[in-house]
């Protein structure tokens, strides 16, 4: 097969890929089912497509089209050829704002279609809650939906033209002309029958073939027939589509219910006043939301809601036509949500629907499957109640949301894919059939793909289904074009990615307490892509190594389905394969907050190195820069000298190779008096190291006695104390301004990030070991302990108790850290500065929007009165990793979408912000533009700033 796959290679411009790291990434999509392709294509254009195609036919492989990679039903996985169109063939070729549409290419994203048709007051109708990373070929391939199909109709009803190859390899161009595909009329003819009882029946029949399109009463469009054909009919070349106005003015209109069926049941009256959106929300998954997300916007009273957006030429009519829904619906409650900051919220809720469904209320993984089924709206509620007790009956859990406008319900269950076949084919056959027997369809908006197609014999006659199979071979013969999907459909029970996976053995590193073990952890990823978009301008962060390359491999499901992998024991952990899917990893651990599934790739590659490297020699960088505390320890001691010779450019070039650091990279200046030396010549009191000591300074009240506050301690981190000690002495300033004593830890202590990003982490767990040993008297006895280095308080917050797990004391310790801001502000009388007159960049640091958040920061900087313009997206040095050989000309690229733009764009008198001490080093680096730290910037100008260089 390498020597095929090495001729096809020489055939086609795009790139041709079949190692086992690239084979894995492309295993699966965001569904239940794991398939291996035998290569992957990023076609440039039709030539390859072409080429591509006439190969496979050739060798007797499928080829799968594939776009975002989001398609919950196993459409865009295949074991011949995945054709991945997104890289390349991915252009808007035009757009015609006067006749509102568009021609795009198969690997357009939604977003960006959107963007380009805003400054025209038009948008695509269509919007699922993938629109930030699905293309348009996905859409057309599943007939994608949205919130907004109520009003502006599927994706089918925007299709004007469709360019294609058949599985033959021929173009066709596809609209209103049945004669186009020759024997299509008279298949046609020949199944007016079908066409006219069996599809098209209520508006989400998803399932099959949408071949009611081919009747003349229904217009003869043959391009709205394959809209929905899951790639089995033809190889989208581009598309032209139609382009609706953007509404006038809308406002949000939230409804309360005691359920969702009694929701439901109300569709008719909601329906009545024409709104745009109607979307519906079970209380059980906004609960998940609460608890792991912090809260949600107010809601009205009820277990479950619709979500109803209301249009109006006008903001007042838009209100009034709102304010008479809420009258004449019957909802126990009620609310217009009139801040525009609240509505993204609330539908960004709906928007992450399928990862934060991802687990049940109990916390047991949840899967696709059964997640869209469809019936007519005037027997929804019916339906929904039926479905529950056929949840009681299989011992199955899910949390419900979905387009309740037009019938349509998702639900992720608890599915017992892990010893399938049994009870997970005896609940879908159940749930098809009953889902029937209410006049539905098995998927309203997703395809059938892996997950239904075989299911499709509860739905359709015997007719029906010849002719599915009939129409497919009119345009692919030889069922070269994803096969097993639709028709002679694979087993639902066939390749199911987690089907037989056995625990992970523990291997001494991190505990997963949420997941049990390792694999399972691995296993939260279904797919849904969300590290594929761009979500910076809603202050997302992930993945900024997969919006520095545009490549899949670098993206965080990529990572995950690599891990995948090697936990299935398909890969090993010391396999090239893993070594490279995880080489581009920042560790940032922004999925860890952005990903709706709550994948933590900075953990799992920690996990991963420490079972790679165990007991065998390391790369050179880890012992450089994993171990550097104790290399700064011993530098700070003779500060001169070490910047002498770091200063040197020929030692500096010897020294970094050596290392394994990029040469490009100047190392950082150590301060002339480091923190702790300039504290303890100052003779400041230290840690207590004992009850007695304790009570004597005042940190245990004596029986009796007035109670004294404790002393805060202010965690002295590495790189503080070695490179910016002014931040301590301006932390120690502004804390004891406020009557606190300030006192340190008597010894060195670390937090062992340096040993954690590297996977060394048992050096890490001893690390932290004596820390917890340090601390442990002062959180005893009620003391706070306040981090200046985000990355060090949020390794204090969350490693400390995964890698110290037996150890009681450990999580009191992690929960004792404060940032400097939320100690702040939990001060009742302190009131920050007047900087009404600075204008502020800030960059909030990663771990820290990762794991406590960055809103504590935005709430003192707003009440300074700052103008503050806060970057969202890594910095892109990223602790080790800017710094490692190899990784300069990404971490360079990370900063170009994000920091060094709002450089460039800021005042030249505005203050840089940024606590992270690798954020400031690459603003340093980068743009020569020196930072400052909140504690700084909350001191000012008389701030002491003293001992410092």
């Amino acid at each position: 097969m390498e020597a095929a796959m090495r001729e096809l290679r020489g055939r086609v411009d795009g790139e041709v890929e079949w190692s086992e790291r690239r084979r894995a990434e492309y295993s699966s999509d965001a569904s239940n089912y794991r398939v291996l392709p035998a290569a992957v294509v990023f076609p440039h254009g039709d030539s390859d497509v072409r080429a591509v195609l006439e190969f496979a036919r050739a060798e007797g492989l499928g080829v799968t089209a594939r776009g975002g990679g989001t398609s919950v039903a196993g459409n865009a996985i295949g074991a011949g050829i995945v054709l991945d169109f997104s890289r390349h063939m991915n252009a808007i070729l035009e757009l015609n704002a006067q006749e509102r549409w568009a021609r795009v290419r198969p690997g357009v994203v939604l977003g960006e279609l959107q963007r380009a048709a805003a400054p025209h007051g038009l948008r695509f109708g269509p919007d699922p809650s993938t629109q930030n990373r699905c293309t348009l070929g996905g859409m057309i391939g599943n007939n994608a939906c949205g919130p907004h199909a109520v009003a502006w109709g599927r994706t089918s009803d925007t299709v004007r033209e469709l360019r294609i190859l058949d599985g033959s390899g021929t173009e066709r161009r596809l609209g209103a002309d049945l004669s186009v595909l020759p024997g299509l009329r008279e298949f046609t003819m020949a199944n007016l029958a079908v066409l006219r009882t069996e599809v098209g029946r209520f508006e989400r029949q998803a399932s099959g073939y949408a071949l009611e399109h081919l009747l003349p009463e229904r217009g003869s469009s043959i391009a709205k027939a394959f809209v929905g054909t899951e790639g089995t009919c033809g190889l989208l070349l581009d598309a032209t589509v139609e382009l609706v106005p953007v509404p006038a003015a809308t406002v949000l209109v939230v409804l309360g219910y005691p359920d969702m069926p009694t929701a439901a049941d109300d569709v008719a009256s909601v329906m009545a006043l024409r709104p745009v959106a109607v979307e519906g929300m079970d209380a059980r998954l906004v609960d998940v939301v609460r608890k792991y997300r912090g809260g949600v916007p107010a809601l009205p009273r009820g277990g479950g809601w619709l979500f109803v957006e209301i249009e109006g030429e006008t903001p007042e009519q838009a209100r009034e036509t709102a304010e008479l829904l809420c009258r004449s619906t019957g909802a126990v409650d009620s609310r217009l949500v009139l801040d525009g900051r609240e509505a993204k919220a609330l539908w960004a809720i709906r928007a992450d629907g399928a990862g934060l469904s991802g687990r049940t209320p109990e916390g047991n993984p949840a899967w696709p499957g059964w997640e869209d089924a469809a019936v007519p709206t005037e027997r929804l509620g019916d339906y929904l109640r039926e479905f529950e007790k056929l949840m009681d009956e299989h011992r199955v859990d899910g949390l419900l949301y979905g387009h309740i406008g037009d019938g349509c319900i998702h639900v992720r269950l608890d599915l017992p894919i892990a010893d399938a076949p049994q009870r997970f084919r005896d609940f879908l056959e159940e749930a098809a059939r009953q889902v029937v027997s209410f006049g539905g369809s098995l998927s309203g908006e997703h395809g059938d793909g892996r997950a239904r197609s075989e299911l499709l014999r509860h739905m359709y006659s015997p007719a029906a289904l010849t002719a599915f199979a009939e129409f497919k071979a009119l345009f692919d013969p030889d069922d070269v074009l994803n096969p097993g999907v639709l028709v002679r459909p694979r087993n639902i029970d066939a390749d199911l990615r987690v089907a037989g996976l056995l625990p992970t053995p523990a291997a001494g590193g991190f505990a997963f307490p949420a997941d049990g073990d390792l694999g399972t952890a691995v296993h939260r990823c279904v797919g849904v892509g969300k590290c594929r978009a761009d979500t910076r301008a809603s202050g997302g962060f992930m993945c900024p190594s997969y919006l520095a390359t545009a490549d899949e491999k670098d993206s965080t499901r990529a990572r995950a389905r690599v891990l995948q992998e090697v936990v299935r024991g398909a890969l090993d952990w010391r396999s090239d394969a893993v070594a490279e899917s995880l080489d581009l990893c920042l560790s940032c651990k922004a999925c860890h907050s952005d990903c709706p599934a709550g994948v933590d790739m900075a953990t799992y590659k920690s996990e991963t190195l420490h079972r790679r490297y165990r007991g065998r020699l390391r790369p050179l960088d880890h012992y450089a820069l994993g171990r550097l505390p104790q290399w700064l320890s011993a530098a700070t001691r003779l500060p001169r000298l070490a910047n002498a010779l770091s200063g040197n450019a020929i030692l500096r070039r010897i020294g970094s190779r050596a290392a394994g650091i990029d040469s490009r990279r100047p190392v950082p200046e150590l301060a002339r008096v480091s923190f702790r030396r300039g504290w303890n010549a100052r003779r400041k009191p230290s840690l207590p190291t004992t009850p007695d000591q304790a009570v004597a300074m005042g940190e245990i009240g004596k029986a009796g006695a007035v109670p004294v506050a404790p002393a805060v301690l202010l965690w002295v981190d590495t790189f503080t104390d070695a490179f910016d000690p002014e931040i301590a002495w301006a932390a120690v300033e502004l804390i004891e301004s406020l009557g606190h004593r300030v006192v340190v830890a008597d010894q060195r202590v670390c937090c062992g990030l340096t040993w954690i990003s590297t996977g060394q982490l048992d050096g890490a767990r001893k690390r932290l070991r004596a820390t917890v040993n340090a601390l442990d008297e002062h959180v005893r006895a009620g003391g706070l302990v306040v981090g200046l280095e985000p990355s060090c308080s949020t390794a204090l917050r969350e490693d400390l108790p995964r890698l110290l797990p037996d150890d009681p004391r450990a999580a009191p310790v992690a929960a004792a850290v404060r940032t400097l801001a939320e100690f702040l502000e939990a001060q009742p009388d302190w009131t920050p500065p007047d900087r009404s007159d600075r204008t502020v960049v800030v960059q909030p640091h990663c771990h820290e929007h990762a794991v406590s958040g960055f809103a504590a920061d935005r709430r003192i900087l707003e009440r300074t009165g700052a103008t503050v313009r806060e970057i969202a997206g890594c910095c892109g040095l990223a602790g080790n990793f800017g710094m490692q050989r190899g990784h300069y000309d990404v971490s360079v690229a990370v900063a170009e979408n994000g920091l060094l733009p709002a450089l460039r764009d800021a005042p030249a008198d505005a203050v840089l912000l940024a606590d992270g001490f690798s954020c400031r080093t690459q603003a340093a680096q980068l743009a020569g533009r020196s930072a400052r730290h909140l504690a700084q910037f909350l001191i000012g100008d008389s701030g002491t700033g003293r001992m410092s260089r």
